[in-house]
């Protein structure tokens, strides 16, 4: 199978993401909860929505997704959004202080502080791939955390 995970990184990023996996679920008649009501069979794997989505046991469609910022404000509208039910809560991540539009901040201080997390997040949906073709990142790179985190990732 191939399979590819999508990184989100700072403000940018998140919110891209959440409009981009909104059009996913759309485009593959997901849910906002993760259900696809036309699927009758767990586990299928030929079908085109698993490149972007793992499929839990009890039928529900999880992106293969990893949403990361240094400050929680707008990973709350993702925890408390119409999509809220789809991610898996390990795969939003945030910390308590945002990188102020600073590069270095993002890179060398705050961003150190996560990024072991990130990178196991990370690493714990590669090891659920079995033909992992690559990584979507997103972030912009005028900000401190997508810039600065963006680039220590």
């Amino acid at each position: 199978m191939r399979e590819c995970i999508s990184v989100h990184i700072g403000q940018a990023g998140i919110q891209v993401g959440n409009a981009c996996w909104e059009l996913y679920c759309l485009e593959h008649g997901i849910q906002p909860d993760g259900q696809m009501p036309g699927d009758t069979t767990v586990g299928g794997g030929d079908d085109a929505f698993n490149t972007f989505f793992s499929e839990t046991g009890a039928g529900k469609h999880v992106p293969r997704a990893v949403f990361v910022d240094l400050e929680p404000t707008v990973i709350d509208e993702v925890r408390t959004g119409t999509y809220r039910q789809l991610f898996h809560p390990e795969q939003l991540i945030s910390g308590k202080e945002d990188a102020a539009n600073n590069f270095a901040r993002g890179h060398y201080t705050i961003g150190k502080e996560i990024v072991d997390l990130c990178l196991d997040r990370i690493r714990k949906l590669a090891d659920n791939c079995t033909g992992l073709q690559g990584f979507l990142v997103f972030n912009a790179v005028g900000g401190g955390t997508g810039s600065g985190l963006g680039s220590l990732l």
